[in-house]
């Protein structure tokens, strides 16, 4: 049996994660100061909130921008360490239209950049799968499950 101690660290985290493009069809991603990859704007669900709720909070929280209109478009499981913590999260991406893009930041650990689908490829974006499956669906528009989980 697991000690309480490390089982306390064990969870499995649910993210939302947003995907959202400008005119030219670029792709909005952010980074944390100090960190050589890119992720998609969103982030951790609360207790009682529903996913696109969480998703609206956490984007007028770092971009201080409103939803127009949301889809979902699938999910993504993966583990990975992070500061010498083991993680286990699953993603839930929505496709999302804002009332006006911004890309100024409102949390100072945060930048936003917009990347064309070409740079989008050769960057690094973790998780690699959301990646991966984000550059499927540009293109055959079929809603998507991939897990990176063995076990």
């Amino acid at each position: 049996m697991e000690n309480q101690e490390n089982s306390n660290n064990k969870h499995i985290e649910v993210l939302v994660r947003g995907i959202i493009k400008n005119n030219e069809g670029k792709v909005l991603v952010c980074r944390k100061k100090g960190r050589n990859y890119y992720f998609f704007p969103g982030g951790h669900v609360e207790y009682g909130e529903s996913a696109k709720n969480a998703l609206a909070r956490e984007l007028k929280e770092e971009l201080g921008v409103e939803i127009k209109e949301i889809f979902f478009l699938g999910g993504t499981e993966h583990e990975f360490t992070e500061d010498n913590q083991e993680r286990h999260e699953i993603n839930l991406i929505f496709s999302v239209k804002l009332e006006k893009l911004k890309i100024e930041s409102k949390e100072n650990h945060l930048q936003f950049f917009l990347l064309a689908e070409e740079e989008l490829k050769k960057e690094i974006v973790f998780p690699e799968i959301l990646k991966e499956n984000i550059l499927k669906w540009s293109e055959n528009k079929k809603i998507f499950w991939a897990s990176e989980i063995l076990k």
